[in-house]
């Protein structure tokens, strides 16, 4: 349980976004796919459990398989994957929390100890949205969400719109500045990635 969610009396619940199509990776199951010999979906529970009090992994394929990392498990309320706000809104309807933590699957090199400084900014300037950056731009699949913007969220969802960036515009965020730490946000998209990364880090032991 996350000792700053307890501290300032605020249940906080995380959603790893596993439900997209990954077309570029020849649509495998990105969650499921391996980095380092563990499934991408490992390095994010890794970051997210010690920091919440509830987590959920949205995906919209292999259910049962997700199941068996031994956390709930929700789908996107449409099967037209709608994109990353679509597994949030999943997770806001199933969470009772008080924020939302929202981070990718994609991400292996986001750690609990990002994890916290998200969540700390979050409660403590008692931000309605905070958005991770890079120091240039926005990495708008990493944040946290106070979950009364639920209902917000339903709305713009049904009018058809989509895209993440949109939607945090509509709001006043706050930004937690990893430029010190921009790689963290180095992100699975192709296998070719994902042979590069691990290339990359070789040298480095896991724990």
């Amino acid at each position: 349980m996350s000792s700053k969610s307890n501290h300032y009396q605020s249940k906080t619940a995380g959603v790893i976004l596993a439900g997209g199509r990954a077309t570029r990776m020849a649509y495998q199951d990105k969650g499921l796919v391996a980095y380092r010999d563990k499934a991408l979906i490992c390095y994010a529970i890794a970051a997210l459990a010690p920091v919440v009090d509830q987590l959920i992994i949205n995906a919209n394929r292999n259910l049962n398989t997700y199941q068996h990392f031994g956390w709930p498990v929700v789908s996107d309320t449409t099967d037209s994957y709608d994109g990353p706000l679509a597994g949030v809104y999943a997770a806001l309807l199933k969470t009772d929390a008080d924020q939302l933590i929202v981070m990718p699957c994609d991400c292996p090199l986001i750690a609990a100890n990002h994890v916290e400084r998200l969540l700390q900014q979050q409660l403590s300037t008692q931000s309605i949205l905070t958005v991770a950056s890079d120091g240039t731009q926005l990495h708008p699949v990493f944040f946290a969400v106070r979950t009364g913007l639920r209902e917000n969220l339903g709305e713009f969802l049904a009018s058809g719109q989509r895209k993440v960036g949109d939607w945090l515009a509509q709001h006043s965020i706050s930004r937690v500045d990893f430029s010190a730490e921009a790689d963290i946000f180095t992100n699975l998209n192709t296998l070719n990635e994902l042979a590069q990364l691990e290339r990359a880090y070789s040298h480095i032991i896991l724990k």
